[in-house]
């Protein structure tokens, strides 16, 4: 139902875009992201107002940026639709789906991380995938487009073949990470299983009887972009110094983070109010692969290579840059 609610309203963009015309720069830009240090870039971002900085040195004055935070990238990329919002920041997932049912009239600006995803469980019984029933829910930030979805699928196909590559999608339940979290430190819930996210999946793993059960990297073979930022080209096209702006303030932030993780995480505190300590989230930057933060998209090609095979991607990009605006190519992608 998500997807099919997708297509409709992605096709109602479709009619609409193809005769939208220029205009004046915004000012007044709205971005989403969801909870989460995956989107570390974007509150530094924020808290050092680097947006409206970069705007401001290209000759675009007084530009007030409002972040508004989703549970899920479904509800970002309904939000982006339907003209709530300029640009989202969620997963690569999302962006190709957009991508191929406006036939080319979302597309990608630039990323911001690449950190492994881990399905965790407080199940004994569940030490990996094939311990999995039809009883057992898995939550997932977005049921059938999701980062965490698809990645189920491909391991799906993986095991069990490609007729078989949806054995989990009746498995999983949509859950925001904030309260999945919630879900697996209560014994009693139905749902033991959660496809989480940094910093979720670490909080949960530090509860007892709560262990990993696989990974995005296991998965995929290699590192995957997590945060990336798309829009719609009418917004591109009508707001090209804006879009500058916002990839100069993502390659920045990154730098920052890179030089200085403990203020970073700083203003991801101030923003998120997330309780966590300082040294615990310094400890999760330690993680094997949390240390991904780039703008280039990776693993994103396999992505559409697996969504095209199974017929949710009608078209499939002969290359990265296909998703991506014009202007974005010089990133090193894949």
């Amino acid at each position: 139902m998500q997807i099919l609610k997708h297509c409709l309203v992605a096709a109602a963009l479709t009619l609409g875009l193809s005769s939208a015309g220029q205009a004046q720069e915004k000012t007044a830009i709205s971005i989403t992201r969801q909870p989460g240090i995956l989107y570390l870039a974007s509150h530094v971002m924020e808290t050092q107002k680097l947006i409206e900085k970069h705007a401001a040195a290209d000759g675009v004055a007084d530009v007030t940026v409002e972040w508004r935070t989703f549970s899920g990238g479904g509800a970002q990329t309904d939000a982006l639709l339907a003209g709530n919002v300029d640009i989202v920041n969620t997963g690569t997932g999302n962006l190709l789906l957009l991508w191929d049912r406006t036939r080319g009239k979302v597309k990608g600006i630039i990323t911001s991380s690449a950190q492994p995803v881990i399905m965790v469980s407080n199940d004994p019984r569940i030490k990996s995938l094939k311990d999995i029933t039809p009883s057992d829910k898995i939550a997932v930030p977005t049921v059938g487009v999701s980062t965490q979805a698809i990645l189920l699928q491909m391991a799906a196909a993986k095991m069990f073949g490609e007729d078989k590559v949806k054995t989990f999608d009746p498995n999983t339940v949509q859950l925001g990470h904030p309260d999945a979290v919630a879900a697996i430190a209560n014994p009693n819930h139905e749902v033991k299983n959660h496809f989480a996210a940094p910093p979720f999946q670490y909080i949960e793993l530090k509860q007892q009887g709560v262990h990993r059960v696989t990974d995005s990297k296991e998965i995929l073979g290699g590192a995957l972009t997590q945060a990336t930022f798309f829009t719609t080209t009418t917004f591109a096209d009508a707001n090209p110094k804006i879009v500058k702006a916002l990839r100069e303030a993502t390659e920045e932030a990154v730098a920052f983070i890179k030089k200085d993780p403990k203020s970073a995480l700083e203003a991801y505190k101030t923003v998120s109010g997330d309780k966590t300590s300082l040294d615990d989230l310094l400890a999760m930057l330690k993680e094997p692969g949390m240390d991904e933060w780039r703008t280039d998209p990776q693993g994103t090609m396999k992505f559409a290579e697996h969504l095209h095979k199974i017929g949710t991607l009608k078209t499939m990009p002969k290359a990265w840059t296909d998703y991506y605006l014009p202007d974005s190519a010089y990133l090193n992608g894949n």
